[in-house]
């Protein structure tokens, strides 16, 4: 038994998103530089979680990805389901044929992890994971979000000045 880079790789990618989502779309190329994820790899993973409802996609410019609900009623559970990881300690995958076609001495007990597993994975939040990686970093990320918003309003004035005064605005 044990969870795929599958699973990882999406809660992971919905954990970024879910941090630097409040302001609009996050881009994929943006998510895979951060967390060293391939870009074709997070394309097929974002198609699951869309086509399960638990993100939207925002094409255009400044498009991007979005969740569709709030984290608070996203469950770890819920992504790795979307995305086809199987949580299944049998060897069987709980079709009781483990043994020449019977169930083995010990199938309840893996049975019984899994029922487990999934309970503990749907009563963590996407919320649960973002309040702990603002705990971790101390609310750096909130920072770092707002220095670079800062910086692009800075640019976009910057942009949109008559060339005379870009000029000016330079020498200063």
């Amino acid at each position: 038994m044990r969870l795929t880079t599958k699973g990882r790789f999406a809660v992971t990618a919905m954990v970024d998103l879910a941090l630097r989502g409040g302001d609009g779309p996050v881009t994929l190329a943006g998510i895979s530089d951060r967390q060293k994820i391939s870009l074709s790899y997070l394309e097929q993973l974002f198609g699951k979680l869309r086509r399960h409802g638990l993100v939207d996609s925002v094409r255009g410019p400044g498009g991007g990805y979005c969740l569709a609900r709030p984290s608070e009623q996203l469950s770890v559970a819920d992504i790795i389901a979307a995305v086809d990881e199987p949580l299944d300690a049998t060897q069987c995958g709980g079709k009781e044929n483990c043994k020449d076609e019977d169930r083995c001495m010990t199938h309840e007990l893996w049975a019984t992890l899994n029922h487990k597993m999934y309970d503990y994975l749907s009563s963590v939040s996407l919320n649960d994971l973002v309040k702990q990686q603002h705990e971790k970093a101390g609310g750096k990320v909130q920072q770092v979000l707002q220095d670079r918003r800062a910086d692009q309003r800075t640019d976009q004035r910057t942009a949109a000045q008559p060339l005379g005064a870009k000029a000016m605005t330079a020498g200063t």
